[in-house]
């Protein structure tokens, strides 16, 4: 068992199993050949996520801890037939709905202004955007995107419109299908991207997504950074037509001197939707609670995809 946290600091995992600490360093802690359960190290760069992986004749299951899977399904191609992989539902969605949420709140009411004028001194007051009243589109409404409307309930939104991969009903209301979008996005007066990366989303916020936004909306991306189409987000920035509140880009990490660092009406965070006070307790619990199923020959929870289906 390849772990990117020590074995013995985790309260509950089953006993008797050989773990192993790696976390993307250079050596691996033994032959990969001989690994049956893989936990990915967390925010690592995709190849190093990959390395392993070819080497790992042995392997059963493959368990994330990102809500996305994109950065190692490449990998996939080299592994047996039967190899599941999971994510890490449950683990990042109270985080991300919150940076959600601080980023439209920062962004409507100007809180990078109000930094950047107490840096020089000055008193900058007048109206900003309130929250409330507000129409919010929300694309891809998974865990996460159900976490953000949670979130944005109390702040009195005119209306929450939900968008995914399939038509559904929620207890909340209706979830329309993607080929909705063209019609609910010239309401909306936030859309906020919280779908993964697959094929369908690729390239997903367009010129003509973005073109049907109304003028004044907010973009928000905690999704990832190639939904986005790069090129014809700047041009609507300098533009001043719409704005943006990024946690992810494309590229990734943003370069120094690329122009999405001086667009105007850009509020552009790190890539810090998971990484909180909030993940390790839940990441432990999602390993533990896995890898006692596996052991009992359980079903595993959160399965995406297995091998060879």
């Amino acid at each position: 068992m390849w772990l990117p946290f020590h074995a013995d600091g985790i309260e509950g995992l089953p006993e008797g199993l050989d773990y192993r600490f790696w976390d993307g360093a250079q050596d691996f802690p033994a032959d990969p050949a001989d690994c049956v359960f893989y936990v990915v190290p967390y925010m690592k760069p995709p190849a190093v996520a990959r390395r392993p992986m070819a080497e790992m004749t042995s392997l059963r299951a493959v368990q994330t801890l990102s809500a996305g899977v994109d950065h190692v399904l490449p990998g996939l191609k080299s592994l047996r037939p039967g190899v599941q992989l999971c994510n890490a539902r449950g683990v990042h969605e109270a985080s991300t709905g919150e940076l959600a949420l601080a980023l439209i709140l920062a962004s409507l009411r100007g809180i990078p202004d109000f930094v950047r004028a107490q840096d020089k001194g000055e008193w900058r007051s007048g109206f900003r955007p309130a929250l409330a009243d507000k129409s919010v589109l929300i694309v891809g409404y998974g865990s996460i995107g159900s976490a953000i409307e949670d979130r944005l309930v109390p702040f009195e939104v005119a209306r929450v419109a939900r968008v995914a991969r399939s038509e559904r009903t929620t207890a909340r209301g209706p979830v329309h299908p993607l080929t909705e979008l063209p019609a609910l996005l010239p309401e909306a007066d936030i859309v906020v991207l919280s779908t993964p990366l697959t094929d369908s989303t690729r390239g997903l916020v367009d010129a003509e997504f973005l073109g049907r936004m109304k003028d004044g909306a907010l973009l928000v991306n905690v999704a990832r950074g190639p939904v986005v189409d790069t090129k014809a987000l700047l041009a609507e920035l300098e533009s001043g037509r719409i704005t943006a509140a990024l946690d992810v880009t494309d590229p990734e990490p943003l370069p120094l001197g690329h122009p999405l660092w001086q667009a105007p009406g850009v509020l552009i965070s790190p890539h810090v939707g998971g990484p909180t006070s909030a993940f390790l307790p839940r990441a432990e619990r999602l390993l533990v609670a896995q890898l006692n199923r596996f052991v009992n020959r359980e079903p595993l929870g959160n399965v995406v995809l297995t091998t060879g289906t």
